[in-house]
């Protein structure tokens, strides 16, 4: 009964952050309609290949192979590319398979309510995470809030005491004194400089984001005052003249790349704040750099898969000609990118290629998955 009420209230409508109620905004045509039948028929082969692919690439442990450092953020990712298609934990082919990554994701949880996960060579885990875990952490916590009204009232029960928890964890870290009064709101990476400050950058606020407003839709408290503080940084990080996000407000860090304009998109619409002018100038600028030749690198920093799927996330929530005037290029270079047994190739881009081909086949699919709308935290 609690799984059946909490998608029955994920199927009425969705909550937003910071004003209490999603702005009104019209669903419109779908946006599968973006290709033509046939070409969308060839997308919707090629996600059920990549998740074939990692289906018989899941570790013993119920991992989705990755280095440690990557995890439980790869395995929580894999998870979700599966709900993206509608495959539910303990149901189907991928029922079971499910259960066991999401096990491993709870399993990862420290006492203080951190999702990070030591060398699986190591008997325990690690006193010091990497600076990674913020990502990780935030991904986590994703992941869980959006299968917690997917499984049944016993697992449910469950994971919302790991889900407090790291929304707990979450706020401790966004309230640490910072370096710089312009980081104020934000997150960034797990460890402090010089043992005492923080500091924000665009990346890691949007995942924390995105894992606020999946909580917040599955009915966990999440405080007004949390939103507004993350949101006043989001938007310091926005150049008019240039029309860009920037990762960090830090001089020597202010670099963009169309990942951090899909991020600040993102953020956006996970705040309730849809549709607004900036927004619409950010799809903008996004439609003047399209995906057209792999690896190909536009601004600095840039992740290729990572930018990908944020682009394809923040444009379907724009919309109308930001999404039918971006996604079928988009669409194009992963199917001509997919590789014959169903993966992607690794990134190729800032030597992120060390996290692997589960981590860019996750990405790949939920890049593809939009769509389909099945993941609350992105339905428009």
């Amino acid at each position: 009964m609690l799984r059946l009420s909490i998608i029955l209230v994920f199927s009425i409508g969705l909550c937003a952050l910071a004003q209490g109620s999603l702005d009104d905004t019209s669903v419109g045509p779908s946006l599968s309609d973006a290709l033509t039948p046939e070409s969308w028929n060839r997308v919707e082969q090629s996600i059920d290949r990549g998740l074939e692919w990692l289906a018989q690439n899941q570790d013993r442990d119920g991992s989705f192979h990755s280095p440690a450092m990557g995890q439980p953020g790869v395995t929580s990712l894999g998870v979700m590319a599966f709900l993206s298609r509608g495959h539910l934990p303990g149901e189907g082919p991928y029922g079971e398979m499910l259960d066991r990554a999401i096990e491993f994701v709870v399993r990862t949880q420290r006492s203080d309510g951190l999702f990070t996960f030591a060398d699986p060579g190591r008997s325990h885990r690690s006193k010091h995470p990497s600076k990674a875990a913020t990502y990780n952490h935030a991904i986590a916590g994703l992941m869980l809030t959006e299968v917690y009204g997917m499984t049944d009232s016993k697992r449910a029960r469950a994971i919302r005491a790991v889900i407090v928890k790291g929304l707990n964890f979450t706020r401790q870290l966004q309230v640490r004194r910072k370096s710089h009064s312009q980081d104020l709101g934000g997150w960034r990476y797990l460890h402090d400089r010089g043992g005492a400050y923080a500091d924000s950058d665009l990346s890691v606020t949007g995942w924390q984001l995105m894992f606020l407003r999946s909580a917040k839709n599955a009915g966990f408290d999440v405080p007004k005052e949390q939103i507004d503080e993350a949101m006043r940084y989001v938007y310091s990080c926005w150049d008019e003249q240039k029309r860009v996000f920037y990762y960090t407000k830090v001089s020597s860090e202010r670099r963009w790349s169309r990942g951090m304009i899909g991020v600040g998109i993102l953020s956006l619409s996970m705040a309730g704040h849809h549709q607004t002018e900036i927004a619409r100038k950010a799809g903008e600028s996004l439609l003047s750099n399209p995906f057209k030749k792999f690896g190909r690198q536009v601004g600095s920093g840039e992740r290729y898969f990572y930018s990908m799927y944020y682009c394809s996330q923040a444009m379907a929530q724009l919309g109308g000609e930001y999404w039918n005037r971006y996604f079928p290029g988009l669409a194009t270079m992963l199917l001509s990118t997919q590789r014959r047994g169903g993966d992607w190739p690794s990134e190729p881009l800032s030597g992120d290629s060390v996290f692997g081909n589960a981590y860019t086949t996750a990405i790949a699919v939920l890049t593809l998955t939009p769509p389909l709308q099945l993941l609350p935290v992105y339905q428009r």
